[in-house]
């Protein structure tokens, strides 16, 4: 065990240091501190020592410089049991640091608050970083409570030991260190890598929630990030680990559509979406396109849900709800069931890119955000598409690019009447989503298709002519496009080959 009788107390953010720092003064812990923090211990009438005084130099450069001196690093990083060390902190008068406390510019907060560069960058900290790596690394003979995440810990360590640390406590917060250092690090690469695009792969997550389990219950779970930057929790239980991979399928999809538009997800797929005049119209009509299939599916629009929409929607077992607002009588509505998770989002800004752990190591990519608008899907056949289909093909196209490859989609009037996902070839997922279709009393004459890969031979094109379908979208990109496009000028069809393949694994 190691007593602290020295402490370097250097921090940007004050709120809950008053604790430690009383009880550093009753274990007649000496202080030593710099301008603000200095300032503060003096007002709680502790004494304490200036930085300056340690130094014979005062801050200087507007502040970047304050702790960067020999007699504060040397206290630091000196190695008690060594002798060559313990002369030369005798010879150069260097008092021994048993601890330090910091708690750094805040960096990343500035970023997002959205302030210009030069107050960005005078947010990097440098003296703060550097103690925290020092004390860090002489784990053996000091502590370092690097960040204000750390206090309450730190506190309670102060509280049970009487100012005595073993080295297995000194470890611990040796690696808080560093993942503070580490995470400040990566937010700092970040910010200039937007401008230099330099490929490698940086990410750093601290903030974690457990999750009640994973996938399945014999797995664990956990959610690395800040959901309350996304979304206000309204009402419910705790969410899941599948819950999160649905609401994430679910915002991504309703972010593409600029009408008014609801969605039901049901294991990262749209299970039931249109897109209508009226909020309760289209959740009426997004349902009705698989209503067996959203018993207990994530429910998502892009408009604010008002009563009559909620007195609808109550009729049905649904696990979360999704919306930019509510009106006050339709939010008591969807609170009646204890359970249902009702989220409100909130204006945030989306990563460009996404990942995912594989083999030993991360893919990464951009985020597809193409979408084919009505006026860019241009028919290659002698028959052209009218209005409706056009919009029909560019509604269909934007659902196949949120559904599972390989997929299909027909859709009639802005409503989705199946789709087939995640199938092993392009003609089982359109026999699929004919079937659900058809399970459900649609019509498909007059139906478009969309598919979200190439036809390299005319089957599926056959298929859907058979059905009444006579107006289909697709990428295009296969050396034998000519028979299906042949396939379509001999029976009078419209088809559209974007050049964007939109696959989905």
């Amino acid at each position: 065990m190691k007593t602290i009788k020295s402490a370097l107390i250097s921090v940007f953010d004050k709120d809950g240091i008053e604790p430690i720092v009383k009880k550093l003064n009753n274990l007649n812990v000496e202080i030593y501190s710099t301008g603000g923090t200095f300032s503060f211990i003096e007002s709680l009438g502790i004494k304490c020592k200036s930085v300056e005084s340690l130094t014979s130099y005062p801050s200087i450069l507007g502040g970047r410089v304050k702790t960067l001196h020999p007699k504060v690093f040397g206290g630091i990083l000196a190695r008690r049991d060594n002798d060559l060390d313990k002369e030369q902190m005798q010879e150069y008068e260097i008092p021994e640091i048993d601890l330090v406390i910091v708690d750094l510019y805040p960096f990343e907060k500035t970023v997002k608050s959205g302030a210009d560069e030069q107050a960005i960058i005078e947010k990097i900290d440098i003296g703060g970083i550097s103690l925290i790596r020092a004390a860090a690394k002489n784990f053996k003979d000091v502590v370092i409570v690097p960040s204000k995440e750390n206090y309450a810990e730190f506190e309670a360590l102060l509280n049970e030991k009487q100012g005595q640390t073993s080295l297995e406590d000194r470890k611990r917060f040796a690696s808080y260190a560093f993942l503070t250092s580490s995470h400040y690090d990566t937010m700092i690469f970040k910010y200039f890598n937007q401008f230099s695009n330099i490929d490698t792969f940086a990410e750093s997550i601290t903030e974690k929630t457990s999750l009640r389990y994973g996938e399945n219950p014999h797995q664990k779970g956990f959610f690395f990030g800040n959901m309350n930057e996304v979304f206000d929790q309204l009402h419910g239980k705790e969410i899941s680990y599948n819950n999160i991979g649905d609401i994430d399928a679910a915002c991504n999809l309703i972010d593409d559509f600029e009408q008014t538009t609801f969605a039901i997800i049901k294991h990262n797929n749209a299970c039931g979406l249109a897109s209508r005049d009226s909020l309760e119209q289209a959740y009426v009509d997004a349902l009705a396109g698989d209503p067996v299939s959203a018993f207990g599916g994530v429910f998502v629009t892009n408009r604010k849900v008002d009563k009559t929409t909620a007195e609808q929607m109550n009729k049905v077992f649904m696990e979360v709800c999704i919306a930019p607002d509510y009106d006050k009588e339709a939010l008591e509505i969807l609170c009646s069931k204890k359970n249902r998770i009702i989220l409100k989002r909130k204006d945030t800004k989306a990563s460009k890119y996404m990942f995912r752990s594989a083999l030993n190591g991360v893919l990464l990519q951009e985020k597809d955000s193409k979408v084919e608008r009505a006026e860019e899907i241009i028919s290659v056949t002698e028959r052209q598409f009218t209005t409706t289909e056009q919009e029909d093909l560019s509604f269909a196209n934007i659902i196949v690019k949120h559904t599972k490859s390989n997929a299909i989609v027909i859709a009639k009037n802005k409503q989705l009447l199946g789709s087939g996902t995640g199938q092993t070839s392009r003609v089982d997922a359109l026999k699929h989503a004919i079937e659900k279709a058809k399970s459900f009393g649609f019509d498909l004459n007059g139906a478009v298709m969309a598919s979200d890969a190439f036809f390299p031979f005319s089957d599926c094109v056959d298929i859907a002519y058979k059905e009444g379908i006579q107006a289909i979208v697709q990428p295009g990109g296969s050396i034998r496009d000519k028979d299906s496009v042949d396939y379509c000028k001999a029976h009078n069809m419209a088809m559209a080959m974007t050049g964007f393949r939109h696959f989905k694994h």
